[in-house]
């Protein structure tokens, strides 16, 4: 089946490659409205290492990202409190997509149209290996997360709340 084979480049692709980040390609059928449950199901993977990208923005409507797993929620309050923020909440599907360039569902962290700072859920560290999306809906790459510190200078925090 060529869909298994090889996913055209996109601008996550060419980041990881450019960035010398080793990543494995795993295709999917995107489900509308399906997250993480859905990809972590066709794939065979444990939704807690299905990492979800998520574009938030603070009270000054500066955009964030924040990397959390697939299979909890984020605590707005203690990641406002732990950035230096008065409040956090996710930017509505049009904002997001024209912050991150990318369409919800296919967001990815690398490769993004601006600079922005990345918050990573801190167990998500703990992982051997994580997927997140490749830059399309439909397409997640597995990688060392440590790779997400490494090349998006991702910080540390704690605020996962259970799903």
């Amino acid at each position: 089946m060529s869909k298994k084979n090889h996913i055209s480049e996109t601008p996550a692709t060419q980041f990881l490659k450019a960035h010398k980040v080793a990543f494995t390609e795993h295709p999917y059928d995107y489900v509308e409205h399906g997250g993480t449950s859905e990809s972590a199901r066709q794939l065979g993977l444990d939704e807690h290492v299905v990492v979800k990208t998520l574009v938030m923005q603070n009270q000054d409507a500066k955009p964030l990202i924040v990397l959390m797993h697939g299979d909890c929620k984020v605590s707005t309050k203690s990641l406002a409190r732990q950035i230096g923020a008065k409040s956090v909440e996710p930017c509505t599907p049009e904002v997001a997509s024209r912050h991150s360039g990318y369409l919800v569902g296919g967001t990815s962290p690398f490769g993004l149209r601006k600079a922005m700072p990345v918050y990573i859920q801190e167990t998500i560290l703990a992982l051997p290996r994580i997927a997140i999306n490749g830059g399309r809906r439909g397409f997640l790459v597995q990688i060392d997360p440590k790779a997400c510190v490494e090349v998006l200078g991702a910080q540390a925090v704690q605020c996962a709340l259970a799903e």
